[in-house]
Parts: structure tokens; sequence; C-alpha cells
């Protein structure tokens, strides 16, 4: 349990480094700031990720770390930075919250 919980913390972090690159980009004047937010995020990223995959499939954690990130960047860019909520792209991003659910199930 203490693995998916990492696992979590994980992909919180990694919807960091894109925040950080889109603000540096929104606000050059501080471009260092959000560059370090990046790299700092990046780091407990890649470390709460190895902390998870020493009990879960390293298969099964690469693809919910990256699919949870994918999904809570697509909803940040939704809801902070005005991108396009169009039903198309929300059915997309459901098919891929729907692959990480599917490839669990099947995988046990």
């Amino acid at each position: 349990m203490v693995s998916w919980i990492y696992l979590i913390i994980a992909a919180i972090f990694e919807v960091g480094w894109p925040l950080g690159f889109k603000l540096s980009a929104l606000y050059p004047r501080h471009f260092g700031l959000y560059i370090g937010l990046s790299a700092v995020s990046m780091l407990l990223s890649g470390l709460f990720l190895y902390l998870a995959q020493r009990q879960i499939p390293i298969a099964t954690a690469y693809i919910v770390w990256t699919g949870i990130g994918a999904v809570a960047t697509f909803l940040l860019g939704i809801f902070a930075f005005g991108d396009s909520a169009s039903v198309w792209r929300m059915f997309f991003a459901l098919l891929i919250l729907a692959g990480i659910v599917g490839l669990e199930i099947t995988g046990k």
C-alpha cells in the first residue's frame, strides 16, 4: 500500500515540471525560479517512482505514473491556462485513464 502512495506522489510531482516550463515561458523574468521548480519536481518524481517500483511491477508503475501525470497536466491546462476542453479532447484523456485501469485489472 505504501508503494501506491509513493506512486501517487510521484505522479503529482510529474505535473510540476511541465507546469514550471509553462510558467517560465509566461513569466520570463522569473525563468530561473520556474526552471528550478521543474528540476526539483523531476527529481522528486523520479525518486518516488523509484520507491514505488520496488514493490509495484515497473511496467505498471510507469504506466500509472505517466498516465496520471499526463491527465493531470491536461486538466491543469484546461483550468489554469485556458486550454481547449472540447468533447474529443476530453474523450481521449478518458481513454488514457481507461487504459491505466484496464492494464491494472488485466495484469492481476
